[in-house]
């Protein structure tokens, strides 16, 4: 099989030649293993077995020079962060609003983003690979930096209206980003790839019955969308996020990445034996207490014992249970998680 025929068969709930295998790493442990290994950017790729590859518009509305002196990054929405990778936001411009308010911020447009390039960047891949694309629409996330946490909580209750024009507002911004580059490119896409994290270590962010009310309708648009694309569709989302899983499951969501074992109510087996047969599973090989600190063989060791839960019938892709592998995770340790799929991961 190719990397993109094992894909989609793991998607179908079918067992294909072997177990397909997820490579995200950060941008620091990404130079450390190219520089340790000696391999460019999609030989290094190769080298770990990654069957997915990925393409990205190009936002051109995001290059004005930073407001505030400590910021490094800024999301669409013009959330000034500050820290390592995206880091954390600056300041929360509606933390408070009013309803008037909400609807008079300065909402992108998302002609902004140049979808051009992507089909021919697809293509540079013969299509041999399962492509990702589409906004990653971090949704939640948007809403925490421009209402605070603190402040999201409690207008969830108090001010319910507030909560949920932003949303909206968020929503509509990548419904229509995501309308432009499936329209432009959703033939040369597999699999639309958004991104939230909804769980914390011990559970989910939100209670199920918060999640339905607030975040639940606005998933279930994006996925709808990708769908009316003939895309599959995954799910990145951290944490203890079990009580959550069944109505991600029937908004029509395919895959949940990445998953983690050390969290409350993720325990592997469990999670196979109740929704293995309707969800594929994409991670589970522990970065928290492996991956960074064990010993090659013992991390060898894990992912077999990981394998033999996860991959019988099909709906699993293996990978780390964070998807950016940190800097400080030993490439050889990497090395050993990948090469034992290879080694342990056939069916057959």
């Amino acid at each position: 099989m190719t990397p993109r025929e094992r894909v989609l068969t793991a998607f179908d709930h079918a067992e294909p030649d072997r177990v397909p295998r997820w490579c995200g790493a950060s941008v620091e442990f990404w130079a450390k293993a190219k520089a340790a290994l000696g391999l460019d950017d999609e030989a290094l790729r190769v080298r770990f077995g990654d069957d997915f590859r990925r393409i990205f518009a190009v936002d051109t509305g995001n290059d004005a020079p930073f407001t505030h002196p400590e910021a490094t990054s800024r999301t669409v929405f013009g959330i000034e962060r500050h820290g390592m990778g995206w880091g954390q936001p600056l300041d929360h411009p509606l933390k408070g609003a009013t309803l008037d308010q909400v609807h008079a911020f300065a909402w992108p447009d998302a002609g902004r983003l140049d979808v051009s390039q992507l089909t021919a960047e697809a293509e540079q891949w013969d299509g041999r690979y399962a492509i990702l694309g589409g906004d990653w629409a971090p949704f939640w996330h948007d809403a925490i930096d421009l209402l605070d946490m603190d402040g999201l909580c409690i207008q969830m209750i108090d001010v319910p209206e507030v909560v949920d024009a932003v949303m909206g507002h968020i929503v509509d911004y990548y419904m229509a980003a995501n309308e432009q580059i499936f329209s432009a490119a959703g033939e040369a896409i597999d699999i639309y790839f958004i991104g939230n994290d909804f769980g914390s270590q011990r559970g989910p962010l939100v209670s199920p019955a918060m999640f339905e009310r607030f975040c639940l309708g606005h998933l279930r648009r994006l996925l709808d969308l990708a769908r009316a694309y003939g895309l599959k569709t995954q799910l990145h989302c951290c944490g203890g996020i079990r009580p959550l899983i069944p109505m991600m499951i029937d908004a029509g969501l395919d895959a949940l990445h990445a998953v983690q074992p050390s969290c409350g109510g993720m325990d592997l087996a469990a999670l196979k034996a109740d929704f293995g047969e309707t969800i594929v599973f994409n991670g589970g090989i522990d970065s928290h207490h492996v991956l960074i600190d064990a010993a090659p063989e013992t991390v060898r060791q894990s992912t077999r014992e990981v394998l033999e839960i996860m991959m019988p019938g099909g709906g699993y892709v293996a990978g780390a249970s964070h998807d950016t592998i940190l800097e400080e995770t030993p490439v050889e340790n990497v090395l050993a998680m990948f090469d034992a799929v290879e080694e342990f991961g056939v069916y057959g």
